[in-house]
């Protein structure tokens, strides 16, 4: 069992996003604030975990959290902003979505602050704290279903199973059918 950190603070939130590699969809992000006293044995890395994991882990996150927010930037916000602010965007977004926040703990090593709010950026931070790591599940999770929903109107893409990451498959099914308006037009393997 890997020992993740509990938070620092009382309302201190975990946030992360999912989809920042993908070619199709948007990028979602989710912020959390868990109980100080939370623990859960299979909590990790949403990478690290099984598709069944996960979605084992989403409603026990939502139930237990004391807030819990989801955000999604769609690609036309990405190729006019970029991925990377798109993705502290949709962070923003998600942080916004809670009723109280003393301090964020954000995956990754680049952020942008968020009002006056203090926070500090964890590289592989959501295999190390449990605030990240739930966000990860949420923003994993929130974003699989969306792709999923996105795919019955565009099944020749395959999202529900490659959830719109540059996979083989999906690469030869945009140079066979040509980009969607769920794709980044941004993104170099869409021209190639």
């Amino acid at each position: 069992m890997l020992e993740l950190k509990f938070s620092d603070f009382e309302f201190e939130c975990g946030t992360d996003e999912a989809g920042r590699g993908c070619l199709a969809g948007p990028v979602t992000a989710a912020a959390v604030v868990l109980p100080l006293n939370f623990s859960n044995e299979i909590l990790n890395d949403s990478k690290q975990l099984s598709h069944k994991k996960r979605e084992f882990l989403k409603p026990i996150i939502e139930k237990e959290a004391v807030f819990y927010g989801v955000a999604h930037v769609f690609p036309e916000k990405i190729d006019e902003i970029n991925i990377l602010n798109a993705s502290i965007l949709a962070m923003h977004h998600s942080i916004s979505k809670l009723k109280k926040v003393t301090f964020i703990s954000v995956d990754g090593n680049r952020f942008k602050a968020f009002k006056s709010i203090p926070h500090q950026t964890i590289i592989k931070g959501d295999s190390k704290y449990q605030n990240i790591a739930a966000a990860s599940v949420l923003a994993k999770t929130h974003r699989d279903t969306y792709m999923e929903k996105i795919h019955q109107e565009f099944p020749m893409y395959n999202w529900k199973q490659n959830k719109g990451y540059p996979t083989k498959e999906h690469r030869e099914a945009i140079r066979i059918y040509g980009p969607t308006k769920y794709h980044r037009t941004s993104f170099r393997l869409l021209a190639e």
